[in-house]
């Protein structure tokens, strides 16, 4: 499992199952605030644009 902070106190966690990876993203109280599965390369991809975008204000 890998977790990732998010730029308001929450979490982004990633656990690998087989081809699959579930993402789990939770709010700054821990909160779960969305869950999905995606393909492995699909997830890395929406995941650099998530690291990388601009904040908005």
């Amino acid at each position: 499992m890998t977790i990732l902070p998010t730029r308001d106190g929450g979490t982004i966690e990633i656990t690998r199952c087989g081809a699959l990876v579930d993402i789990h993203v939770r709010n700054a109280g821990g909160r779960t605030v969305a869950t999905v599965a995606r393909r492995a390369g699909e997830s890395v991809l929406r995941l650099a644009g998530y690291r990388t975008a601009p904040r908005n204000t």
